[in-house]
């Protein structure tokens, strides 16, 4: 009678085991799956050329990683338990290309946000303003007049070149029309709705213009405003319009000015900071919009 009761016990005990074993297991398993979730997550890719554009918000980060790639820097961490990665890419539209295509390759982003300091081409408009980029435009891609020697030079007579119109030479006049890539309508959408938290000046949309150069001639600005439709320039932002678009990807432009040769706004490289801290209002507004 004991032996058969000892059996019982025994078998009641295995069972008992083998079923915690499969609970505990479940638990494991659905833990894993959401660990593995949280991992996959596409983070929020925020670029910047200079150190003054990326240190202030790199000091944000929880959970911060620094990644090298060639010259660029990337920081890795989290916003909100949201992962986030910000790029150093350095100045100019070749290195701003290149550290887009080489993040968007390595970390997958769900959408990308440029931000940094500009030149302002808008009267209307003062140092600490910040732009948001509804449109990006090259503003540095042209064709010359034909003109032989000694016939001189006229810059207001160039032509738009648009490098993306078609594979040939650009001889076409497609490839002289204006390209302009538009800022994603969510991304937007969250940066406008923070604005109000910005206390430094004022935040409107508006058209970045791009390009390798810095311009301080009054007359070329407003030839700028006037045939392109900028509101300020930068050296970055279309590149990274192109490559965001190229795979397809959110992109915003967000820009403060440091300076406007229109109306005597001199140069501030500090309003990098505020910046920073803005757009940190608008990847938390966009992360709670994407958690929806």
């Amino acid at each position: 009678m004991k032996n058969k009761k000892l059996k019982i016990y025994s078998y009641l005990a295995l069972i008992t085991i083998l079923l915690l074993s499969i609970l505990s297991g479940c638990g494991s398993s659905s833990q894993s799956k959401t660990v593995t979730k949280e991992k996959t997550k596409k983070p929020i890719l925020i670029e910047g050329a200079m150190p003054i554009e990326v240190k202030d918000f790199s000091k944000k980060l929880k959970n911060v990683k620094e990644e090298k790639s060639g010259t660029f820097v990337f920081y890795k961490g989290t916003i909100d338990n949201y992962p986030v990665v910000i790029a150093k890419t350095g100045k100019g539209m070749e290195n701003a290309a290149a550290a887009t295509a080489v993040a968007i390759e390595k970390y997958h982003p769900k959408a990308i946000i440029n931000q940094g300091t500009a030149g302002g081409h808008d009267p209307k408009l003062h140092v600490s303003d910040i732009v948001l980029g509804k449109r990006t435009v090259n503003i540095g891609s042209f064709k010359t007049e034909d003109k032989g020697k000694n016939q001189g030079i006229d810059p207001k007579q160039w032509k738009p070149m648009d490098l993306m119109a078609s594979e040939g030479s650009g001889s076409s006049s497609k490839s002289e029309n204006i390209r302009y890539y538009e800022g994603d309508k969510g991304l937007l959408s969250a940066a406008n709705s923070v604005k109000d938290k910005y206390t430094k000046g004022n935040v409107v949309e508006g058209t970045i213009g791009s390009g390798d150069i810095w311009d301080n001639e009054i007359d070329r600005i407003k030839w700028f405003h006037d045939k392109y439709g900028t509101t300020a320039e930068e050296m970055e932002g279309f590149a990274e319009a192109q490559m965001a678009n190229a795979y397809n990807i959110p992109f915003l432009d967000i820009r403060v000015l440091s300076n406007n040769k229109t109306n005597g706004g001199k140069y501030n490289p500090n309003t990098a900071v505020p910046c920073q801290d803005y757009v940190y209002d608008v990847v938390e507004k966009y992360i709670s919009d994407v958690k929806k």
